[in-house]
């Protein structure tokens, strides 16, 4: 179901969703693929096998490509080695900004939720809350995303008009901005 003021043909077919880690990309995708009605992918999902081991990029490349083959579709995740086969596809590429200590406070009630309460995220893998004392950003989510986060202000949307031309690129700068778009694209 689309809302009354965006015209069918003006609603997108082949969505991705980027932004740093605890931006709110995954919520804002599902949200949007269920208001649609069209498939969705988190890429973190296929990408983190069990105990966290990374599907080769091979067999991820072609995974995604199956999926970007169809003709309506939502993603989110932000991996390198498949962007091309998403934004090349994609009619529009949104990107979340949120304000870093926004993205920060989010990501660490959700790390320390999930870590208190051992929620599954893929493939039995668990998120550690030892993981948040690690100096380490391949094991630590809030110095990854601590780091990541200001790729998202200009450097990402400026690739994303170059690569994908053809698309449209959204940048989402704030709570109000995310929610008013997705009310726009669905109830």
């Amino acid at each position: 179901m689309v809302s009354n003021d965006v015209a069918p043909s003006a609603v997108p077919q082949r969505i991705v969703v980027q932004g740093a880690s605890g931006s709110g990309k995954t919520t804002l995708a599902k949200a949007l693929a269920r208001s649609l009605g069209v498939p969705y992918l988190e890429l973190d999902a296929i990408y983190h096998r069990e105990e966290w081991t990374p599907l080769d990029v091979g067999t991820f490349r072609d995974q995604v490509l199956t999926f970007a083959a169809q003709s309506r579709w939502v993603s989110d995740g932000n991996y390198r080695a498949v962007r091309d086969l998403l934004w090349g596809r994609a009619d529009l590429i949104v990107i979340i900004d949120l304000p870093r200590r926004q993205v920060i406070a989010r990501l660490l009630r959700r790390t320390i939720r999930r870590g208190l309460w051992r929620e599954e995220l893929w493939n039995g893998n668990r998120e550690s809350l030892r993981n948040l004392i690690s100096r380490n950003p391949e094991r630590n989510v809030v110095l990854w995303s601590w780091n990541t986060h200001p790729r998202y202000r200009e450097i990402v949307p400026n690739e994303a008009r170059a690569e994908a031309s053809h698309a449209e690129v959204k940048v989402l700068r704030g709570t109000r901005e995310v929610e008013a778009f997705r009310r726009r694209l669905g109830p």
